[in-house]
C-alpha cells in the first residue's frame, strides 16, 4: 500500500478548518502550524491561476517518495513508514534542521522552546490541554507526543495515530467542503487514484523530482 492524499482545489473554500483541526488534534506548540492555506499570490508554491480565477492552496508535508528531508537527516530521525508516510522519530531528532533546509515546500517546524512553557508564554489558560493524549509509538519509534520537547523538528504525519485505528486524518474529517481525501495510490480502483486520473491531478513543484504523494485537483476553468 502507498498512502496518499488528494485535495480538490475547486472545493476548498479557504475556511482553514483543516488548519485548526490539525493543530488541535496534534497538540502543535504555539507558533507552529503543520497545515497552512495560502491565498492567490501569497506563496511561491502557487502557480498563477487562469486570469480572473482565484483559489486557495492548502499546503502541508507532501510525503514525497524521493524525500530530500529523509536523505539529509544524519541520524535517521526522518524516515519512511511501510505505507510511504514520512515520519519523524522524536527520540532521534537532534534539531540540526538539515531537513528544514532540504525541504522545498517549507513545511517543517522547529520547536524553539518547551511546549508547556510556550503555552504559558502565549497566555493559554491554566490546565488547558489538547491533542491526542498519549505518546504514540509505531514499531517502537516515537512519532507523536502531546508535549514536545524543545529543540526538535516536527511536521504533518498524516495523523498516523488515527490512521492506524482506521480513522482519517483530522484535516480530512474537519473539511466542510469534503475537499480532502486519503487512500491507496497503489490501487488503481481506489477513490484517490480515480480522482487523480479522471481530474488531471498534479503535484506541487513537480520539477523538483520529489514525487509527492499529495495530489491536487485543479479548479474548473472560468466560463466566459
Amino acid at each position: 500500500m502507498k498512502r496518499g492524499m488528494v485535495i480538490d482545489l475547486e472545493k476548498c473554500i479557504g475556511c482553514r478548518s483543516c488548519v485548526v483541526a490539525c493543530k488541535q488534534h496534534n497538540a502543535q506548540p504555539p507558533g507552529n502550524w503543520w497545515n497552512r492555506v495560502f491565498t492567490p499570490g501569497s506563496s511561491r508554491h502557487l502557480t498563477p491561476p487562469e486570469k480572473g480565477r482565484e483559489y486557495f492552496l492548502p499546503v502541508h508535508c507532501q510525503h514525497c517518495e524521493n524525500a530530500p528531508c529523509e536523505k539529509v537527516c544524519p541520524v535517521g530521525a526522518t524516515y519512511r513508514h511501510d505505507d510511504g508516510t514520512i515520519l519523524v522519530d522524536y527520540e532521534r531528532c537532534i534539531g540540526c534542521r538539515y531537513c528544514m533546509a532540504a525541504c522545498p515546500y517549507g513545511v517543517r517546524q522547529f520547536n524553539w522552546e518547551d511546549s508547556k512553557k510556550a503555552m504559558k508564554k502565549y497566555g493559554y489558560q491554566d490546565g488547558y490541554t489538547y491533542g491526542y493524549p498519549d505518546d504514540y509509538r509505531l514499531k517502537g519509534r516515537l512519532v507523536y507526543m502531546q508535549s514536545r520537547p524543545k529543540g526538535i523538528v516536527e511536521k504533518c504525519n498524516f495523523c498516523v495515530h488515527y490512521l492506524e485505528k482506521g480513522l482519517d486524518p483530522a484535516c480530512v474529517r474537519a473539511c466542510p467542503g469534503k475537499a480532502r481525501h486519503v487512500g491507496d495510490l497503489d490501487d488503481p480502483e481506489s477513490n484517490v487514484s480515480k480522482m487523480i486520473r479522471d481530474k488531471n491531478g498534479f503535484n506541487l513543484m513537480a520539477e523538483k523530482g520529489t514525487r509527492p504523494t499529495v495530489f491536487y485537483l485543479p479548479p474548473k476553468r472560468k466560463e466566459n
